[in-house]
């Protein structure tokens, strides 16, 4: 007996669409991992705004405020991506119509999910942009537009893996192998 018929001998008796939709749903889940980024980065990026709000209260808390709050939405897109792709998965789900083998498509369904969990690293780097701009701002409230501009330019180029994440992703799902 070979070790692909006990793996996935299963599948033979299995409705196609049944296990297409099966693998998508498994692929959506792994997709959402990339939820924990923009979690802790925009958790990171929140301590710090009330820290710097702590430490200078009159003049320096609404604007740490701002910047966190600018910082935090930056955060999310990873977050958004991935929900996104899990979306398209679970209620427009392309692979349905593809003309493939069945295990290439439960592959690129479940590879799609995969590719998302990219996204945690640009959201943590982007939520630990957004906290230290906070705090330099709570501290140098004068500052405040240099500081986001700098934070916007590093978060930008922070995104980039979640985006190659992305485009994995959309390509897995519409093209396929």
């Amino acid at each position: 007996m070979d070790i692909l018929d006990v793996l996935f001998g299963w599948m033979q008796s299995t409705d196609p669409a049944a296990l297409i939709l099966a693998f998508s749903a498994i692929g959506a889940g792994l997709a959402m991992i990339a939820g924990i980024g923009p979690g802790i980065g925009q958790g990171f990026a929140a301590g710090k705004a009330a820290e710097a709000m702590g430490k200078n209260p009159v003049h320096g808390g609404r604007p740490a405020t701002l910047v966190m709050l600018l910082g935090a939405a930056v955060a999310e897109t990873s977050g958004i991506f991935a929900l996104v792709v899990a979306i398209i998965m679970l209620f427009a789900n392309p692979l349905l119509s593809m003309n493939a083998s069945v295990i290439i498509i439960v592959g690129c369904a479940i590879g799609a999910g995969f590719a998302m969990i990219a996204g945690i690293g640009p959201g943590i780097g982007q939520g630990y942009a957004a906290g230290k701009a906070a705090e330099a701002v709570g501290k140098r409230p004068k500052l405040q537009s240099q500081v986001v501009r700098t934070m916007l330019l590093g978060q930008a180029v922070a995104q980039t893996t979640g985006i190659y994440a992305l485009i994995i992703a959309l390509l897995l799902l519409f093209v396929g192998l």
